[in-house]
């Protein structure tokens, strides 16, 4: 079998960090993009050094994705999964009357248009490894909203219909789906300063049909499969132990 290479973006902390050592525990090479250098470092010192290729990169920004991608391009000539993970994690942003246009497009920037960035710069080598993949991290936002959300649901929506506008013509040769977690414990997976060991309550795991509160691994293996399941496109994959699918009733 030839060895298989993944790109992914936010790879750092959070659901990314999980990803990046998830595939690499696989046996792919991964190449993993960050704002946080810090991160990356840390990162760096878990793996081999010609498993893995840290890149501190603002994604949301042409000229960084443009550079960091020549980069990749000089350290493989082939990339058999591209996931779209980059995001700011806080959904909240406060009511809509206080809302600057600068705090908007920094949410959509580091989301969508960092997908749109990254996977316009990958084709090359996406089209190389044909049949190839996408998975572009979207969110049970895109279709549920708490208050004062308004930036992030609406980037986490535009993920999902970017996710089947880009099945549709860029197939067949590259696949295109969206992964979309619900609540997911990411304590454990950021860097040292921020690491904590989560604790739930008999409510917290109630919400969830499954008796739980999603865990990282459970994104990765998501991940994992969308990337060898060569009849699948353009479609988004809700990872939330069914809990977007209980009816909740006040009081």
């Amino acid at each position: 079998m030839t060895e298989k290479t993944a790109i992914i973006t936010g790879g750092g902390a959070g659901i990314g960090r999980g990803l990046v050592l998830h595939f690499a525990g696989l046996g792919w090479k991964v190449a993993a993009l960050d704002l946080n250098a810090a991160a990356l470092d840390e990162l760096s010192a878990l793996l081999p050094a010609d498993r893995l290729l840290a890149l501190e990169c603002d994604v949301g920004k042409e000229a960084a994705v443009r550079s960091a991608f020549g980069k990749i391009a000089r350290w493989t000539d082939k990339a058999d999964l591209l996931v779209n993970n980059a995001g700011i994690a806080d959904p909240v942003s406060g009511p809509l009357e206080d809302l600057t246009l600068a705090r908007w497009q920094s949410v959509i920037d580091a989301s969508l248009t960092a997908a749109f960035l990254c996977t316009r710069e990958a084709l090359p080598l996406l089209r190389a490894a044909a049949p190839a993949c996408v998975v572009n991290m979207s969110s049970t936002r895109a279709h549920q909203s708490e208050p004062h959300t308004y930036a992030y649901a609406a980037a986490k929506g535009g993920i999902s219909a970017l996710t089947h506008a880009m099945a549709v013509s860029l197939g067949p040769d590259i696949r295109v789906n969206a992964v979309l977690p619900g609540w997911i414990e990411t304590g454990p997976w950021q860097t040292a300063d921020k690491r904590r060991e989560p604790e739930y309550s008999a409510e917290d795991r109630e919400q969830h049909p499954v008796g739980r509160v999603g865990m990282v691994d459970d994104i990765a293996r998501a991940v994992e499969w969308l990337a060898g399941a060569g009849f699948v496109t353009g479609q988004e994959i809700v990872v939330d132990g069914g809990m977007t699918k209980r009816m909740i009733y006040a009081g």
